[in-house]
């Protein structure tokens, strides 16, 4: 089945500075725009994409730049095919990095624990990380527009750092009542 698209033009002005350009990259990339070349790209045509879209282009032209958004459907269903599996490769690769970032947030709380530092600072450092896994795999899924392989595995490697994260934060809230009770509270030093 043919579905709309939506094909985007971008530029901005040679003379400005490179923060517009930036905006316009990353608001793209952040709906999940597949690049043909640079400054064109397409995006499935939503609702929300062909809205923010049209934010951008909007604000492109108030500050000098130029932006076009067309609505197009692509004929050829093998182009279209290959379109679709690029964008699912994106994707799968989006949804391995943060596999890959939550192996690294198991290491980090592992050397913790064995530098005996099971505390609630660091508990509330990892915390911290793990909401940004969380944002960053909701993001994904957002622009994730063809059921990329990787979602479940990544998902589920979220979940683990947060089911870990709480075992670290028992950990931690037991050494520092346990220091408590023996007269001496973690992290206070003789000169506190």
């Amino acid at each position: 089945m043919a579905r709309n698209w939506l094909l985007i033009a971008v530029s901005t002005p040679r003379d400005g500075n490179s923060t517009l350009r930036v905006y316009a990259w990353r608001k793209l990339r952040g709906l999940g725009a597949h690049y043909l070349q640079q400054s064109v790209c397409l995006l499935p045509a939503t609702p929300k994409t062909t809205r923010a879209v049209t934010r951008l282009v909007t604000r492109l032209r108030a500050e000098g730049g130029q932006g076009d958004m067309l609505r197009i459907r692509l004929t050829d269903a093998d182009q279209e095919a290959a379109v679709i599996d690029a964008i699912r490769r994106e994707r799968t690769d989006e949804y391995g990095e943060v596999v890959e970032r939550t192996r690294q947030f198991h290491e980090e709380l592992q050397l913790e624990r064995r530098r005996g530092r099971a505390t609630y600072t660091e508990f509330e450092e990892s915390d911290a990380d793990l909401a940004r896994h969380q944002k960053w795999l909701a993001a994904i899924r957002a622009r994730d527009y063809f059921d990329a392989p990787g979602a479940e595995e990544a998902a589920a490697a979220v979940d683990a750092c947060e089911e870990a994260l709480a075992r670290f934060e028992s950990d931690a809230v037991s050494a520092e009542l346990d220091g408590i009770t023996a007269g001496r509270p973690r992290g206070l030093s003789a000169a506190d």
